[in-house]
């Protein structure tokens, strides 16, 4: 689908950021693990050709890119006892050497940085500022815990087994690779999936890196239907750590409760920003661009308001303004080629199929009874003349969405804001807590009381006064509550515990099936 003429300047392609220069750079910098037409799988310590790959387009333009070689169930099972070997070798491995392989791991993405980034961009869609960043924090946040490793593993042992990683495309170096190293670290060898929907050059790359240190990381490709008998229910695993929806979530949930298996299980969830006698308004409005970041694909995202409808014209009046000044196109589109790169809140989803379903769903809603209060317009985004646009969404924003539409339960994963109203503080809570369990949300409102009085109703694990909440890093922890999380929860020290053994007995912090235990 091409662009809808603008009156915006002709944009090209900045210099040097294409995906062959991409390709080439990788081809060059690992020949291991880069072939001219494909990637390969890391298993037994060994660069492989096994599986079958698969077509593949950027969300950005529709370009052809790698495609992830698909193993078959046999093949994987053989790359799971693979590691297990690895796991006993390496469990043994002095926690100095260790520490000096994933720090001259960090040393090796910190050098390639950029060329991280980049495949980021077009596998996944990131813009260039967020890409950066997503690199950045694994690398920050893996050094913090090697500067601080002995006293997080002191009187622990690794597990008997390896950590297997099924992780979602849409942070493959922030959450996946950061996972990899510190569970390395902690003295587990690890085994990850690489996500269906894209990031699967970006991840052979970094795990090239961190091979060609020492470190037993093991990556491989598939359906999640295939492998999932040697990911999650093999013997030889020693925790399945999972980061996806609830759907998929509640497969694995099932698995290794009923195998008793030690597990980390993220899952989506509705998160809510509530307005309560609030009068902030210019804070609202500085911070609804931030909310925006990579299209609201992200499991912290808050795609959904509750405000008191007393409120409600003054809400609109804060929030309008920001929604229609959000920056969308292609990441690498610029006015000349040395430019630098364009500054935006999100570009595409991460394909034309979420994309699609996206704009179906609105329309649905809609056509039920939902009330549409913004469309962005194509005309306003950021192209290439004549390129793909099939992946795009401008934003929308629409009030009371009927309870029939999935934007009314679920998280869309997209740049789609849904506004509910209420009239009581019994109201206000019951919508902020309409999905069983989030990660985070937030309330605005201006007596300290009552936020004080309200939060601990709201069922999410990190609930902000006023702000948005994320993830965290380094030792801020992190969980969820109801179906938006299962097992141990992570971060800081958290994240060491979850991965090694401790006293006889031990119950970590976490949402297990016969108990629920905050930190």
């Amino acid at each position: 689908m091409a662009q809808p003429p603008t009156d915006q300047p002709t944009l090209t392609m900045k210099a040097g950021t294409s995906y062959a220069d991409a390709w080439q750079r990788c081809l060059a910098l690992a020949p291991e693990a880069f072939r001219d037409d494909r990637v390969l799988n890391l298993w037994g310590a060994t660069w492989r050709t096994d599986g079958r790959a698969l077509p593949a387009t950027s969300p950005v333009d529709a370009t052809p890119i790698a495609g992830a070689p698909r193993l078959d169930r046999a093949t994987a099972e053989r790359a799971v006892r693979a590691c297990l070997d690895q796991h006993r070798a390496w469990r043994h491995v002095p926690l100095p050497e260790r520490r000096a392989r994933i720090a001259a791991t960090l040393d090796a993405l910190t050098e390639h940085r950029t060329l991280l980034a980049l495949l980021l961009v077009w596998e996944i869609g990131k813009p260039w500022r967020l890409a950066l960043a997503d690199v950045d924090r694994a690398i920050d946040g893996v050094r913090w815990y090697v500067d601080g490793i002995e006293p997080m593993v002191a009187d622990r042992s690794p597990l008997d087994g390896p950590v297997s990683n099924i992780a979602s495309w849409n942070y493959p170096m922030s959450v996946l690779v950061h996972a990899m190293l510190v569970q390395a670290l902690a003295g587990n060898a690890v085994i990850a999936k690489t996500p269906t929907d894209g990031g699967v050059a970006c991840l052979t790359l970094a795990c090239a890196l961190a091979a060609r240190e020492g470190v037993p990381v093991t990556l491989v490709s598939g359906s999640g239907g295939e492998l999932s008998s040697a990911l999650v229910r093999a013997p030889e695993i020693g925790c399945v750590s999972f980061v996806g929806g609830r759907d998929t979530g509640a497969a694995v949930a099932t698995a290794v409760a009923d195998l008793g298996k030690r597990h980390i299980l993220e899952q989506e969830g509705l998160n809510t920003w509530g307005i309560w006698n609030y009068s902030d308004w210019d804070a609202l409005t500085a911070v609804i661009p931030k909310l925006f970041d990579y299209g609201k694909q992200r499991c912290t995202a808050y795609p959904r308001f509750v405000v008191q409808r007393d409120l409600f014209d003054r809400f609109l009046a804060a929030y309008l303004p920001a929604v229609r000044g959000l920056r969308v196109g292609h990441p690498l589109a610029v006015e000349r080629p040395d430019a630098p790169h364009p500054e935006l809140d999100f570009g595409p989803l991460i394909n034309a199929a979420k994309a699609k379903e996206l704009r179906d769903q609105v329309t649905e809603a809609v056509d039920r009874g939902a009330i549409p209060l913004h469309r962005g317009s194509a005309s306003d985004a950021r192209f290439l003349p004549g390129q793909d646009t099939s992946a795009y969404v401008q934003p929308v924003t629409l009030l009371n969405p009927p309870p029939s539409s999935p934007l009314h339960h679920a998280e869309p994963f997209g740049p789609v804001d849904t506004i509910v109203l209420v009239d009581t503080e019994a109201e206000l809570l019951a919508a902020m807590n309409a999905s069983n369990g989030a990660l985070v949300a937030t309330l605005s409102t201006d007596d300290r009381a009552t936020f004080d009085r309200l939060a601990p109703h709201i069922r999410a694990f990190k609930t902000g006064h006023g702000r948005p909440r994320s993830r965290g890093d380094r030792d801020e922890l992190f969980g969820g509550f109801g179906a938006s999380w299962r097992g141990a929860f992570v971060g800081g020290e958290l994240l060491v515990r979850a991965v090694t053994q401790g006293p006889a007995g031990e119950r970590l912090p976490g949402n297990f099936p016969d108990y629920h235990l905050m930190a």
